[in-house]
């Protein structure tokens, strides 16, 4: 498609009505939380409160977009299944302005074809260091979208290891891969995992890995949430923690797996991962993909994103 089109322009303008359709600037007259204090002991590493004017992007010398329906030289459709094209879009993510939050909102065109948005940081150095501990915070509002309507929404908030970017996360799952918040279609819940090891089965029991199962969060949809991953190595066994709202719903431990395995996926750097997927194997086991009853426009809210290490 020519860039700068009439049918482009028309396109972005509709994909714009459809947001506004979809309840971005409802939540706008939601107050917005500051970053959280910094936690005794610990030191603020990266912090992102996607303040900034309506409809702007995201600061992108802390974000980048990953396009396209795949990593360069990687698996196609993210190598999950997903079927939605990720864009840099400002109709696919921006800012709210005045609520100071953050909008990844799925979007369908007249033929049917899903975009979405990916933003990874461009950090990659997020890590827990030798005996000490490492946090990753972000408050979230799930797409208020439920039923048939949310057949296919794949929200989800993670980590890849360091080492996946220049390979295009071909070394998947070894590398590690941290999920800290997932949601399947709409669902009244949402799912914690460390990806491991060799796929399929392996000691990390891949392509499942070591999940949380689902765990019920009525109100994740209706307003927002903490979701936070710590990962302690001042502790033996080494402790991998999630929490929703400060309280620890699953926890993996280093004794769980093979030494090697534990320090190929955990002792080093990550980035973090903000994206709506539509499609792909984690909806299909919770019921399906999308159809056409799936209403495209329903945002993943994200009110700020916080990183401390100890010591």
């Amino acid at each position: 498609m020519v860039r700068g089109s009439r049918s482009r322009r028309a396109a972005l303008a509709g994909a714009l009505a459809v947001v506004l359709a979809g309840g971005l600037t409802a939540v706008q007259r939601e107050a917005s939380a500051a970053v959280p204090a910094t936690p005794a002991g610990y030191t603020l590493r990266f912090s992102d409160d996607f303040t900034g004017p309506a409809w702007s992007s995201v600061d992108t010398t802390k974000w980048q977009f990953a396009t396209g329906t795949g990593y360069p030289g990687g698996a196609a459709n993210w190598g999950t299944g997903e079927i939605e094209t990720m864009t840099s879009s400002i109709a696919n993510a921006h800012l709210s302005g005045s609520s100071g939050s953050l909008g990844i909102i799925p979007l369908r065109d007249s033929a049917g074809r899903w975009t979405s948005a990916r933003l990874e940081t461009r950090r990659t150095d997020f890590a827990a260091p030798r005996g000490g501990k490492l946090k990753v915070d972000a408050r979230i509002k799930l797409p208020d979208v439920s039923g048939a309507q949310a057949a296919g929404y794949w929200p989800a908030f993670w980590m890849l290891g360091a080492a996946a970017r220049p390979v295009g996360a071909t070394n998947w799952p070894g590398v590690g891969e941290i999920d800290i918040m997932e949601n399947a279609n709409g669902r009244d819940s949402w799912i914690g995992t460390l990806h491991c090891g060799a796929a399929p089965g392996g000691p990390c029991n891949e392509f499942s890995g070591l999940s949380s199962g689902e765990k019920a969060c009525n109100g994740c949809k209706s307003a927002y949430h903490r979701y936070t991953v710590l990962f302690d190595r001042s502790v033996a066994p080494e402790r991998l923690a999630w929490y929703l709202d400060g309280v620890n719903v699953h926890n993996v431990y280093q004794n769980q797996v093979p030494a090697a395995t534990w320090a190929a996926a955990l002792h080093h750097g990550f980035f973090i991962i903000l994206n709506v997927a539509i499609g792909g194997g984690f909806p299909n086991a919770f019921g399906g993909g999308p159809t056409a009853a799936t209403r495209p426009g329903a945002p993943m809210l994200v009110d700020y994103v916080a990183v401390w290490t100890s010591p």
